[in-house]
């Protein structure tokens, strides 16, 4: 190309290079990222609201606010507890003569009153023996001891003795919108707070990690980092709102790849309370087994959102007569039904003695429905929690409710509802194990039963449900 003929192209070129970086400058400020450091504390976030599309124009995000307030009550969660050794000598580190060593693990937390009743996962603090608490960036250390545990949802309630404790602000997860901007607050290994910056990726995600015969998963998605050690942390907005407790990851390494999953804070407050007042969630039950919407489904009810009766069981003596199999559930109380996740989430705000709602679709004609919600035992009544501890067992019992005999088609049962250092753990069995029979005895009646076993010598034939609902045959000699 001749010199006359380029002279004019490179001049085109720079003034436009130099009218896109102003540009640029201009428009793009402050891009979020998780590990830029930003100055301007007392900047907000600016949105414009473009008119002609009715999006959103993010121009900056400010996460030092929300971190600065929210990072004083997330917690370092540290436990100790027994758990069979492994010996390099046998093999797979099988080690048959049952020695037994001590376990240290770690997770986060976030204080949710002044007075220290703080949140956490139901696996951070499983089986522990003893929890210790540290904040103030390990200034100061607690002993804690547990409130409440709700393993259908993997949360805990833990209490520390102190005062005016930093409570994080609540927020509602209701409000929570798909792509709003959030932080990941946790005090993984004990180092001082980590604060992780994303967006909520989706709402209402059922990802089935919830080890539990009746889980409740509705979870907030999110691409802010979250990983091991952030367990129990806090998901909060650019308010620094508590609007979900970090739970869990989707990774195939263990390690962060942009799938992270957080409890709405709505079901936590929820699920506080009821442990609060009763030691247990006050859970309804609608006696009614759903499924999403499937091709096949979409074809038949010539729709696309709700959730397909599949079967009316007998767990709602309020439900049977009123639901048929094949319905399909358009509202509750209400509020559309996209999916199974969602409706688990309505109902796990309700308590036993509510009244639902329902506009349903039954052979191509809608239909209202109301019934009453039960507990675990088909009344509308609130329980408190009734369970034995036994010292020399190392593990909490109570009876199996209706609900459970139910499913597994049983007549009676203990469950271990909790395990600490003692011959349960020695057994290996699981926190959520029923007994059915000891050498030939019926476990029908809790006193008794845990009494029977506290006395258990030589050989013990034991009859049993496993958490995962088979039916188990074993043998131990108890010294």
């Amino acid at each position: 190309m001749k010199l006359r003929t380029l002279i004019p192209v490179l001049a085109v070129s720079i003034i436009s290079a130099f009218a896109t970086s102003w540009y640029v400058s201009q428009n793009i400020r402050h891009l979020p990222n998780a590990e830029a450091e930003i100055t301007d504390v007392n900047s907000t976030t600016d949105i414009h609201r473009v008119s002609n599309t009715g999006s959103y124009v993010v121009e900056s995000a400010d996460f030092v606010y929300a971190s600065e307030v929210s990072t004083p009550s997330v917690v370092f969660i540290k436990t100790e507890s027994q758990a069979q050794a492994s010996s390099s000598f046998w093999f797979f580190g099988y080690d048959p003569f049952g020695r037994m060593g001590k376990v240290s693990s770690s997770g986060s937390g976030v204080i949710v009153s002044k007075d220290g009743y703080i949140i956490t996962n139901h696996h951070v603090v499983k089986n522990a023996d003893k929890i210790e608490v540290v904040l103030d960036k390990g200034k100061r250390s607690y002993p804690a001891k547990i409130i409440g545990t709700a393993a259908s949802s993997d949360l805990a309630l833990i209490k520390i003795e102190g005062k005016n404790l930093p409570a994080i602000s609540i927020g509602n997860s209701d409000n929570v919108k798909i792509g709003e901007w959030v932080l990941a607050v946790g005090n993984p290994f004990n180092l001082t707070s980590t604060v992780t910056a994303g967006i909520v990726s989706a709402k209402g995600r059922n990802i089935n990690i919830v080890n539990n015969a009746f889980p409740i998963e509705s979870f907030i998605q999110t691409d802010a980092a979250i990983n091991p050690g952030n367990s129990g942390g806090a998901l909060v907005n650019l308010k620094g709102d508590l609007i979900g407790l970090n739970t869990a990851i989707a990774s195939q390494t263990g390690a962060y790849v942009g799938y992270g999953f957080a409890i709405p804070v709505n079901i936590v407050v929820k699920i506080v309370d009821d442990l609060k007042q009763f030691g247990q969630i006050q859970r309804g039950f609608d006696g009614l087994d759903v499924v999403d919407l499937n091709a096949d489904l979409i074809d038949q009810t010539k729709r696309e959102e709700g959730v397909y009766v599949v079967r009316v069981n007998s767990n709602n003596p309020n439900t049977v007569g009123k639901f048929k199999d094949g319905d399909l559930i358009i509202k509750v109380n209400g509020h559309l039904i996209t999916s199974k996740a969602q409706y688990d989430e309505l109902l796990a705000y309700q308590r036993p003695g509510d009244s639902m709602h329902y506009l349903i679709l039954r052979n191509g004609a809608e239909k209202e429905i109301d019934i009453t919600l039960v507990n675990d035992e088909g009344t509308t009544s609130l329980n408190k929690k009734v369970s034995v501890r036994s010292e020399e067992l190392g593990a909490e019992f109570e009876i199996a409710t209706k609900i459970e005999r139910d499913l597994y088609n049983i007549s009676h049962g203990v469950k271990v509802s909790s395990i600490t250092s003692g011959k349960i753990r020695e057994m290996r069995l699981q926190e959520g194990f029923i007994f059915l029979e000891i050498n030939d005895k019926k476990a029908d009646n809790l006193n008794e039963f845990v009494n029977y076993l506290e006395k258990a010598k030589g050989q013990v034939r034991i009859t049993g449900i496993s958490p995962s609902g088979s039916k188990q045959f074993l043998s131990f000699y108890i010294y």
